[in-house]
């Protein structure tokens, strides 16, 4: 009888020894085996002084239960001084066993400097697979057309002079270089537009001048336009033959309000001399400024001056008569 109650519960300690290990085992096959095979760079946007790159990784999904948590960590080192310049964490989302998928990340760096790029494919708390490429000689790309580090943060009037019915406005351009190295000195065109007939009223050539890495300076021209009409300035900034940046801001001399719900369109008198500012306040060292010089009637002013005398010589003549 005792014999027969030990075997009993030698059996019952192997049974329950198999189920424990069964479990082990089942577990383990279930464990996903995900593996990075390939990583691949492309250049994205290339400035003067920076480069974005797309860093695609390839994930394999070689067999197992994947989880939900899966995530892969680009980590960014200098090559030179060990530090870390940035981390990118992106979720990979899951992948069909037997099957590989591209993971896309963007990363923005300096174009002078060596690298070091580490990848970190994890799932849960449990790294699953790493990888490691080293990269340099960014600063061999050449720069977009498009691209010169420079921007057009905005713009600001001051009326100079009131000569007869024309104004003299003084235009601050604000630039801002956002790249790492001192700019190239740009052509640049600024231009009044009149916002209805869409007429050119004058324009200026000029230079942005250099200017420093994360500088912002002002350039300023002189626009002489005839009073009493609404414009659009527009600033454009060449490179060689090619237009590589636009701005645009605006200047009513004519503002116009809405009255009633019928949307019933007034004028508004604005008083042009009373906006003369005689001594600008400044700080700082001086910009570069186009000086103003004393030009004919710009733009359509002109036109409307020709008119004009033609209409009192043909009623000097009907009095004669």
């Amino acid at each position: 009888m005792l014999n027969n109650v030990k075997k009993y519960y030698v059996m019952m300690l192997l049974l329950a020894l198999a189920l424990f290990g069964s479990g082990c085992v089942r577990d383990f096959d279930e464990a996903s085996s995900l593996f990075i095979t390939d990583t691949e760079l492309s250049a994205d946007k290339v400035t003067t002084s920076f480069v974005n790159l797309n860093v695609t990784t390839y994930i394999l999904h070689e067999g197992g239960a994947q989880k939900n948590d899966t995530l892969l960590q680009l980590k960014v080192f200098d090559s030179n001084t060990g530090f870390l310049k940035l981390r990118e964490v992106s979720d990979v989302g899951p992948i069909k066993e037997g099957e590989t998928s591209p993971v896309s990340q963007s990363i923005r760096l300096p174009k002078e400097g060596r690298y070091r790029l580490e990848f970190f494919l994890s799932e849960g708390n449990k790294t699953k697979s790493t990888a490691e490429i080293y990269l340099s000689g960014l600063e061999s790309l050449k720069t977009d057309v498009q691209e010169i580090g420079i921007g057009i943060d905005g713009m600001d009037f001051l009326v100079k002079k009131v000569v007869g019915n024309n104004v003299v406005i003084e235009n601050d351009i604000y630039l801002t270089n956002s790249g790492s190295n001192v700019s190239e000195n740009y052509k640049m065109l600024v231009k009044a537009r009149e916002m209805d007939a869409r007429l050119i009223a004058n324009k200026v050539w000029t230079t942005t001048g250099t200017i420093g890495p994360e500088e912002t300076v002002i350039r300023s021209v002189n626009l002489t336009v005839p009073d009493n009409y609404n414009y659009v300035v527009e600033v454009i900034i060449w490179k060689d033959n090619t237009i590589v940046k636009r701005g645009e801001d605006y200047v009513q001399l004519n503002p116009q309000k809405v009255i009633d719900k019928n949307k019933t369109v007034e004028s508004k008198d604005v008083v042009t001399s009373d906006f003369i500012v005689e001594e600008p306040t400044t700080w700082g060292e001086p910009s570069y400024e186009v000086p103003y010089e004393e030009t004919g009637t710009p733009g359509f002013g002109s036109g409307l001056a020709i008119i004009s005398i033609i209409a009192a010589l043909i009623m000097f003549r009907r009095k004669s008569a």
